[in-house]
């Protein structure tokens, strides 16, 4: 019986493990261990640059970058030179930044700028600076114990508006004077005591009797008046009582501060995640997170009118659809909601304002994320009017569209009437464009393919921005003009760019990193819009220079496979995409790999989140498996349809999908259906015990790793997407949920957790070996790890793991 606690460090004999199995010996230089693989990466691989941002003069790049193999990243520089009647762009070597440079390197640009891109704000360690761009000449704005943060221009860019504490102050740039805009404070106001009936008669039969008394009152109230009415003017005191603020703003004219307040619920129970290994030597509490369905915290949007002193409720009562009930609350017959019409919870995120101040939108999100509107706001009558509204029977979600605390990527246009924002109103992530005064609609990008990052160009006349249109799995940067129309492509290495444009936007810095390659730091030229090409529609430019070399000589001796990229049918007519890793020598074995995360995308042409994961495939294919690696339905980068296939039932069409690409295997790769094994971590966790219970002749052995076994268990803004609230959709949690089918259990099964995981907790393994036990299953075991949260970080953790990973595979396929 194999179902007793197998400790992370208790000793598995590896010496076996680490030898290749007749027939199936690499072609490759360096063999593969698994220790050799799961050691720290910094040392084995090498660091890869993370972080670009440039100076504000577009003539330094700036990285976090670790080639020296320190505890951890340094900051690094490339500085360009241009050399005479030449436009080729020469860069430095990467140098290390000095401590003293680094303390006084303005912070990275963000949206801080006034309106002609001359002047930029910034914080650094809680002080507030203002920055010249063309001169790099900085003022220090504040200097003192509290910290200060989120500076914007006012309206006229004669102030800077920013945040200390809970309020909102101004410092005018030509006289320093500082003003505080807001006087927010906690708690409840303390109301002056309210006499009694009979104390009230006494107090004026008293004042009648002494006219001492009335005479002294008379001039105590006459001080207060003349002290009242020269009192300096300040901000109206707002009590939060037991609330929370979000996001106060001020208007550009400086009338109107708007802000969010939101309540937390009353009986939403915290779990709490024992922690065994401690300094202290006792056990000790992690606060966690509720789980899903627990009650969740009310919005409420306000507006300060500064002139009239006076703050208003934003009424959302009706907002077109706010009462709409849920589809499925009408389809469900087994579900126990209340039914009546009311008016469901929203957030209202915002305002964004243009240029000119006239003209104010706010984004409102329900509850429940099944509906998005973008609407008009009029600060002086309270009034809403929709512009756009994005509903889903399953959820709202795709690249840029927001969520409850963000409004979503979008701005006003030059014209100050127009905004542009992203919707998956046809199927996938688009850029759309609105009139808020007229309210006319446009669609300035189309296809089957996502926009993934967007940046409007300075002068507001095009956009720059990253889509996955050659190829789902490949992701280029564009420029296209704001009107929509041809899109240029400026890049074109075969991978994944991640473009971090300079301020003055004549360069990229680009992170690339191609199937078999680590992410390395490039920099391109934004070619003018007269070298495009007319055909390709690819902008003519010369290649990008690579900064870094980050590799390792060790990682570079092994040849590393580069997976095949393929596309499976599956049975409903859809197309899965998914990476094959052949083996010179095919056994008949083969493993299937699940992705974690649900949404997220593994089957492309860049270096995998999953390294590990990669280079134990190589490991595999090394010893004659064939291992498949699919974007099973609720991946991301397919669309709205994909991503929401899944609704109501996980574990339905994504396990569908790992059951049709175990059947391709057998007929198009020659893999024997009695030898296959399947694995994969948290998402990943989850569908591999839904095989292994729910399709037991499939898979003949599999590693469930940090899993999900019961989704009540999980957390709300996840879960509840996908499958509503478990008081009010029960049947969609009972059908998505291992534990209810682990009577199912044939093969071999091997689960792995970490005990002070706070994402996806262990009590779910511990939930799920009771239930084993009781139905007497004797063919699983369990591996735990007392040091590790979710991700894992011990390298010695990923060794055992992945050993056992492997004796599994070795030992039952």
């Amino acid at each position: 019986m194999r179902h007793l606690f197998s400790w992370s460090f208790a000793l598995i004999a590896t010496s076996a493990l680490a030898q290749s199995s007749p027939g199936t010996t690499s072609t490759n230089t360096s063999a593969l261990t698994v220790e050799m693989i799961m050691q720290d990466p910094k040392d084995w691989i090498g660091t890869s640059p993370t972080n670009p941002f440039w100076s504000d003069d577009s003539q330094t790049l700036y990285f976090n970058w670790n080639p020296e193999k320190t505890k951890s990243d340094s900051l690094y520089k490339v500085t360009f030179t241009r050399p005479a009647r030449s436009n080729a762009l020469v860069p430095s070597k990467p140098v290390k930044v000095s401590p003293a440079e680094r303390s006084a390197l303005p912070t990275a640009p963000i949206e801080a700028y006034n309106r002609t891109r001359t002047q930029r704000l910034f914080d650094r360690q809680g002080d507030l600076f203002w920055i010249d761009v063309k001169t790099g000449r900085i003022r220090q704005l504040t200097n003192t114990v509290e910290t200060e943060s989120d500076p914007v221009f006012s309206g006229d860019e004669q102030r800077v508006i920013f945040r200390r504490s809970e309020n909102l102050f101004s410092i005018n740039l030509s006289t320093g004077e500082l003003n505080q805009l807001t006087d927010f404070r906690s708690g409840t106001k303390k109301a002056e005591p309210k006499l009694t009936d009979e104390e009230k008669f006494l107090k004026q039969d008293q004042l009648k009797l002494s006219s001492i008394l009335k005479e002294r009152k008379e001039k105590k109230d006459e001080g207060e008046r003349i002290t009242k009415a020269n009192k300096p003017k300040r901000a109206k005191e707002i009590y939060l009582d037991d609330k929370r603020l979000f996001n106060p703003q001020v208007s550009p004219d400086g009338r109107f501060i708007t802000y969010r307040l939101a309540k937390n619920p009353t009986g939403a129970k915290t779990a709490q995640v024992p922690n065994y290994v401690t300094e202290s030597g006792y056990t000790e509490d992690i606060p966690a997170r509720t789980k899903v369905g627990a009650p969740l915290a009310t919005h409420e949007f306000f507006i300060y009118d500064v002139a009239k002193d006076t703050v208003r409720l934003v009424p959302v009562k009706d907002i077109p659809g706010i009462s709409d009930k849920p589809a499925y609350l009408t389809t469900s017959a087994t579900s126990k909601a209340d039914t009546s019409k009311k008016m469901r919870s929203v957030v209202v995120n915002g305002p964004m304002w243009s240029d000119d101040g006239k003209l104010c939108v706010v984004v409102v999100r329900s509850l429940d994320n099944k509906d998005r509107w973008i609407m008009r706001f009029d600060p002086e009558t309270l009034k809403l009017s929709i512009l756009d509204r994005q509903h889903d029977d399953a959820w709202i979600g795709g690249p840029n569209i927001g969520g409850l605390n963000a409004p979503g990527t979008m701005n006003f246009l030059a014209d100050n009437q127009t905004i542009w924002f992203q919707s998956e109103a046809d199927g996938y992530s688009h850029i759309y464009t609105v009139n808020v005064l007229t309210g006319e609609k446009k669609q300035l990008t189309k296809g089957k393919f996502e926009v993934q990052q967007v940046v409007l160009s300075k002068d507001k006349t095009h956009f720059f921005m990253q889509t996955n249109e050659v190829h789902p799995g490949e992701q280029h940067y564009y420029r296209m003009s704001v009107n929509g129309g041809e899109r240029v492509r400026l890049t074109t290495m075969t991978g994944a760019n991640e473009v971090t444009l300079s301020p003055d936007e004549t360069r990229m810095a680009i992170r690339y990193s191609a199937s078999t390659q680590p992410w390395e730091l490039y920099v391109g030229v934004v070619s003018p819009q007269s070298t495009v090409n007319s055909k390709s529609k690819t902008a003519v430019a010369s290649a990008p220079i690579k900064l870094t070399e980050s590799l390792t000589d060790a990682f570079k001796k092994y040849s590393w496979r580069e997976p095949t990229l393929v596309t499976i049918p599956s049975r409903d007519g859809q197309q899965i995409y998914a990476r094959l890793y052949k083996p010179q020598r095919p056994s008949g074995k083969s493993v299937v790999f699940v992705h974690g995360a649900g949404y997220l995308q593994n089957a492309h042409k860049w270096w995998s989140q999953y390294f590990r994961e990669y280079m134990f495939h190589n490991l595999l294919a090394d010893k004659g498996y064939t291992v498949l690696d699919i974007d099973y339905r609720a991946s991301s980068g397919y669309g709205r349809d994909w991503r929401t296939g899944i609704y109501r039932f996980m574990g339905g069409k994504d396990l569908e999908d790992h059951i049709d690409a175990a059947k391709w295997l057998v007929q198009t790769q020659g893999v024997d259906a009695n030898r296959i094994g399947i694995y994969g971590g948290s998402y990943g966790g989850f569908i591999t015990l839904m095989a292994m219970f729910t399709t037991p002749d499939v898979f003949k052995a599999g590693a469930a790793l940090r899993p999900v076994t019961d989704w009540a268990a999980y957390n709300h803004p996840y879960t509840a997407n996908i499958l509503n609230e478990p008081q009010n959709d029960s049947l969609s949690y009972r059908r998505s949920s291992p534990i209810y089918f682990a009577e199912g259990l044939k093969g071999h099964l091997l689960i792995c957790h970490g005990m002070v995981d706070v994402n996806v907790h262990y009590q779910d393994t511990v939930r799920l070996l009771q239930r084993l036990i009781e139905l007497r299953k004797e063919n699983w075991e369990v591996a735990s790890y007392p040091v590790e949260d979710h991700g894992f970080v011990e390298p010695t953790s990923w060794m055992d793991e992945y050993k056992r990973i492997l004796k599994l595979f070795e030992e039952r396929l």
